[in-house]
């Protein structure tokens, strides 16, 4: 890839001239120190094995660089591989498949495994960097490449690079978590992005506002989560499990999505464990947790722009299933406004050789009366990734094209060389150096024939240069699974005051939005917001298939307020996303049962063209009305009866309970959580369990206004033989006049009275070490025999004298940072609870400190301050959940370190279990 940097200046020298004038001549000493950088690096490329092939050329160059003697030629070079202290490096270990022993092999090596994905067939772990080529020697490993890395797309000012610690977000998340607890908040936030959709007046005018649909975010994680829930700007979140993420992005996302669809529920999952992790939690989220809705705002680097690759088919899959999908269309830029760092087109060649042993650089200039074998690129695009594709699919290409980046010195600073052989991606990726000046780019054809290309400074521009070089940008930024057939990819338009800061020195001024008026047909789109259209080479199998979609789809609101610290106000398409999200769920609200195909035609037909007329490369079919797209699908308010849990008093003792070879009556409510009347309610009452009979069947609660909660009763009898502890489910039908009609719930009412008696189960074992920052975690196994069926259980972190010291030996968790820790318990029969999840910031060690589902404060609002911890403590999930089957057998508790830099160890823990009598 830096043979284009070669070429230029061993040529051109970055300079554009007429095929009549002669070119202006660079100095003999830099002409003779490019070519020395390039074919030092091309050596390297031209030496590799077949085993070095299968590795990143970064990581292999890292390798070199580090060996006896090293690469000197190469002075300037940054190969952009993060090399941690202990020498190891984050990479994805991409295999044919992903088996147990391909597991453990990576772990072998003294690897911490960050994540593993079967459907994606990658594994992502810590691996010393000395330990890659035996990796890559595996038969079942395909390549071993630099981690995939990932951007989000809010905006935010570049001179603002500061990337805050661990510590300080910690410190940052207590703040508003004790100002929440202490009613120490700020005013409630303005809803720019409510008003600026005339949503407000949609939700009233309809009487719509969410019910009967599940909205779901996919961003960074969820930190702050409990802050903004104290603060009454959330309710409950429902988060796949251990998949919290890091970051309060996603925490800013969902407070928009709750904006503007209030009464809807709410769900999230982490995108930054990997690509493959990627896709299986928009899987996980649709498939486990049943979102109608979902929304994300991020790319992987490693998204093709021509096949869809693992996301933008989990995307395809969860469409099909039913789920409407919303994704950022970014904030790279746009022809139109002068501000794209893309260029996409057919390889063109200069006849400029490259280096010492092959390869030809690629034309820019599409004049045939000139050469310029280098795109320039803005002095403001220091610190972004550059990445290259071609025409080839992927996992399968045979043409080897290669990018460079040089300065104006004439110095070669990064590259991108992989080998491509007919098994690799046709990919390539680099970073640009922070705070450069006088960057340019060149892509070299190494090998093969002339190819379709797209390359793109992700946040950078190509702009002319002070030299005489000419910036060619094209449309089509835009990429990856927000192009997805499946997709619905969002642009940007500022609700109210514009971006506060130029995207770079000189640019016109930014747009600014209606509020406190709705959005209307003279909006301007933000001028960083991403175009397309998106040209497509491949099906997902990889056959040929050409197409042209229209991307982005739609245009929605972003400088809107949260109550996240670093989102207020937020600004980028991940801010315009969740806010069509959103609208969406109303849409589903108000009409239960359209498609995702009937909501893309409701949103895309009431949309206002705010562009070009028509369809636009910027815009979309135009800028999103709640208001307009409500009426338009003629939404209505929707009731929405529930079955509510039914209590029990014993016809034979007055005891809250069932008891063999009696008959109790049981109250069962059903209460209105909807926006419309539940008129002509019944319920149904059945039971599957063995013996058990309930009188009558069936019972007519009325009509059932919205927010009213109305009860009848049922006899239950239980038969004499049924056992101790085993539990009675109820299954309660309940019917009402409503598309949302039926709703169904199930309960579970346990035979017997508790036990007094509580019996107590301690972890014997040895010290275990809590591996840092390794998804595997470390695991104790608690026995526990005698019991039967379960009536309550609490979990203790034990310890003989509590300490905030480092190192404390005599406490029950040791560890340095406890916001870094996840801790689950799982049951004999394979349930799990999450006791506690990145609680505590800073704060070290856990110290008799009970997890119990009655007491009166949760463990997620502890603080630093508080540090060590203990006490009696609310769960994160309620540990009642385990006791469905019985106890008896092994149990066993889990504590994963999340986040990098700290350690620890489990010592002493317990589980108290009552049984019946």
């Amino acid at each position: 890839m830096l043979a284009a940097g070669a070429a230029a200046l061993l040529t051109l020298l970055g300079s554009v001239t007429p095929a009549s004038a002669d070119p202006p001549k660079a100095s003999k000493g830099v002409e003779e120190k490019t070519a020395l950088q390039i074919a030092a690096l091309q050596e390297i490329k031209r030496t590799a094995s077949k085993t070095e092939s299968k590795l990143d050329s970064a990581l292999l160059v890292e390798q070199r660089r580090r060996a006896p003697g090293g690469i000197g030629k190469v002075p300037h070079l940054n190969t952009g591989v993060k090399v941690q202290p202990g020498g190891t490096v984050l990479v994805d270990v991409r295999a044919h498949e992903v088996t147990d022993d391909l597991v453990a092999a990576v772990r072998g090596t003294g690897a911490a495994i960050r994540s593993t994905s079967v459907t994606g067939k990658t594994v992502r772990a810590q691996v010393p960097l000395s330990a890659l080529s035996a990796l890559a020697a595996r038969a079942d490993v395909r390549r071993v490449e630099v981690a995939a890395e990932w951007k989000s797309f809010h905006k935010q000012d570049p001179k603002d690079t500061k990337v805050p610690s661990k510590e300080d977000k910690a410190k940052e998340v207590e703040e508003r978590t004790l100002a929440a607890l202490s009613a120490r908040v700020a005013a409630p936030k303005v809803g720019e992005g409510d008003r600026a959709h005339a949503a407000d007046t949609a939700r009233q005018t309809h009487r719509v506002t969410g019910t009967g649909v599940k909205l779901c975010a996919i961003s960074d994680g969820v930190d702050g989560l409990l802050a903004s829930q104290t603060a009454g700007e959330l309710p409950a979140v429902d988060v796949l499990t251990s998949q919290e993420g890091s970051g309060s992005e996603g925490t800013a996302m969902l407070e928009i999505l709750h904006d503007i669809a209030p009464n809807a529920e709410l769900g999230f999952a982490t995108a930054i464990n990997g690509d493959a992790s990627f896709a299986d939690n928009i899987r996980g989220l649709r498939f486990q947790l049943g979102c109608d809705v979902i929304v994300d705002d991020i790319l992987y680097f490693n998204e093709s722009p021509f096949q869809d690759g693992v996301i933008a088919r989990a995307v395809d899959e969860v469409v099909a299933a039913g789920a409407v999908y919303f994704s950022s269309a970014g904030n790279e830029g746009n022809v139109a406004d002068g501000t794209s760092g893309h260029w996409e087109g057919r390889f063109v060649d200069s006849g400029v050789g490259i280096g010492k042993f092959a390869g030809t650089a690629h034309d820019f200039n599409a004049d045939p009366g000139a050469k310029q074998v280098f795109n320039p690129l803005s002095d403001r695009s220091g610190n972004v990734p550059v990445t290259l594709f071609w025409s080839d699919p992927l996992a399968s290409s045979f043409n080897d094209y290669d990018l460079y980046l040089a300065n104006a010195q004439g110095n070669v600073v990064a590259f991108s060389q992989n080998n491509q052989d007919g098994v690799q991606d046709p990919y390539e990726r680099l970073q640009t150096p922070a705070g450069a000046t006088g960057l340019r780019l060149a892509v070299v054809k190494f090998r093969g024939e002339d190819q379709y290309l797209s390359l793109s400074a992700l946040g950078g521009r190509f702009k002319d240069s002070s030299d005489g070089l000419k910036g060619y940008a094209t449309p089509g930024v835009t990429r990856g699974h927000s192009a997805a057939k499946g997709a619905i990819s969002v642009a940007a338009a500022p609700a109210n005051n514009p971006l506060p800061f130029d995207l770079e020195p000189g640019d016109p001024a930014n747009p600014r939005g209606p509020y406190p008026n709705a959005f209307d047909g003279t909006q301007k789109p933000e001028r960083f917001t991403s175009d397309g259209p998106r040209r497509v080479f491949f099906a997902p199998d990889g056959t040929p298939r050409e197409e042209v979609r229209q991307k982005p789809d739609l245009t929605a609101a972003d400088g809107v307020a949260t109550s996240v610290t670093g989102f207020n106000p937020f600004f980028g398409t991940s801010a315009s996303a969740p806010n069509a999200a959103a609208i969406a769920g109303l849409i589903l609200s108000g009409n239960p049962g359209l498609t995702p195909a009937e909501v893309r035609e409701a949103l895309t037909t009431t949309a206002l063209d705010i562009a070009e007329a028509g369809a636009d490369n910027r815009t979309g079919a135009g800028i999103v009305r709640a208001d307009l797209v409500l009426a338009y699908t003629g939404a209505s308010p929707q009731p929405l009866a529930k079955a509510q849990r039914p209590s029990v008093v014993n016809d034979a003792d007055g005891s809250q309970y069932l008891k063999p070879g009696t008959t109790a009556t049981v109250t069962v409510p059903v209460a209105n959580v909807g926006d419309g009347t539940a008129a002509s309610t019944s319920l149904v009452l059945t039971s599957p369990t063995a013996g058990v009979t309930i009188a009558p069947r069936s019972k007519y609660y009325g009509n059932v206004e919205v927010g009213q909660t109305v009860t009848n009763t049922f006899k239950v009898t239980v038969p004499a033989t049924a056992q101790l502890g085993l539990p009675v489910r109820l299954d309660a039908r309940v019917t009402f006049a409503g598309s949302t009609s039926p709703t169904t719930g199930t309960f579970n009412v346990p035979v017997g009275e508790p036990s007094r008696e509580t019996k107590h189960f301690a972890y014997s074992g040895p010290v275990v070490a809590i591996p840092d920052n390794d998804a595997t975690g470390a695991s104790v196994q608690i026995p526990v025999t005698g019991v039967g069926r379960g009536s309550k259980l609490t979990f203790s972190v034990d310890g003989a004298t509590c300490s905030a010291v480092e190192g404390a030996t005599t406490v029950g968790i040791d560890h340095t940072f406890t916001g870094d820790l996840v801790g689950t318990l799982t049951s004999p029969s394979g349930a799990t609870a999450t006791v506690f999840s990145r609680s505590g910031g800073t704060g070290a060690n856990l110290c008799q400190v009970v997890f119990d589902d009655s007491a009166a404060k949760a463990y997620s609002t502890v603080t630093a301050s508080l540090a060590p911890f203990t006490g009696t403590w609310r769960p994160n999930s309620p540990l009642a959940a385990l006791l469905a089957e019985p106890v008896d057998g092994t149990w066993t508790f889990k504590v994963v370190d999340q986040v990098a830099a700290d350690r620890g160890s489990i010592r002493a823990v317990s589980l108290h279990l009552n049984g019946y009598v």
